[in-house]
């Protein structure tokens, strides 16, 4: 069944939405979260580092970064870095994110499979990203398949780096609960707190796929329809 190009716009004007929305309940749960205190007044960096500890990964350094949400482990340097406010603040989104980001480490340490396949892929979704859109947009302007199908090529390079990325955070997500259960850094009173900004981290990687393939979608509705 081939769907009319009304159809389609309407399919990526939904995604469009429904990944603003995510995006917009990211910062509301973790702004809510990260104004609670955590029950054992531990900070972000210290549960990092307990986490790392446990797992025997005692080559990661933990460093505070500027900014808001820009958590990240950084596998070439094993560098673990923490925005400001988690890296130094008790509260339960710094402790769910800091834990999320040892995760990472983690799995680095293991040589996962899963981050593995990411770290192949990213210079492909690098290349899609920086060049994609202007080949896509040139082949639609000049009327030539040729340069739209190396853009559509460039644009699934990325598309396939997003969607491999879901199980990588997700599988994080899963050790950042688990390391807090056992190191007993958690309890059922701020489990359901941990367990939301975990979500909504996660998921606003599905919403970022989601918009690629509906960008992707509409550009070619657009080629369809002219």
């Amino acid at each position: 069944m081939t769907l009319s190009t009304t159809t389609v716009y309407i399919i990526a004007g939904a995604a469009f939405l429904a990944s603003w929305l995510v995006k917009r309940w990211l910062k509301t749960t973790y702004a809510k979260w990260s104004r609670i205190p955590n029950t054992h007044g531990v900070t972000g960096a210290q549960v990092a580092a307990a986490i790392l500890q446990k797992n025997g990964v005692h080559h990661v350094v933990i460093q505070p970064t500027p900014g808001r949400l820009t958590d990240h482990y950084d596998p070439q340097k094993d560098i673990l870095r923490l925005s400001a406010a988690n890296f130094q603040e008790a509260s339960v989104a710094a402790i769910a994110v800091s834990a999320h980001e040892a995760g990472h480490a983690m799995q680095d340490a293991s040589n996962d499979i899963r981050l593995r396949l990411r770290r192949f892929l990213v210079p492909a979704a690098a290349l899609g990203s920086r060049l994609g859109p202007m080949i896509v947009m040139a082949g639609l302007f000049t009327g030539s398949d040729t340069i739209l199908r190396v853009g559509a090529f460039l644009l699934a390079g990325m598309v396939v780096f997003q969607i491999a990325t879901l199980p990588v955070e997700f599988n994080a997500s899963r050790r950042a609960m688990r390391n807090l259960r056992e190191l007993g850094l958690t309890d059922p009173e701020q489990e359901e707190g941990i367990e939301r900004v975990l979500t909504a981290a996660a998921f606003t990687y599905v919403a970022g796929a989601a918009t690629t393939i509906a960008y992707f979608a509409t550009l070619f509705a657009g080629r369809r329809s002219v």
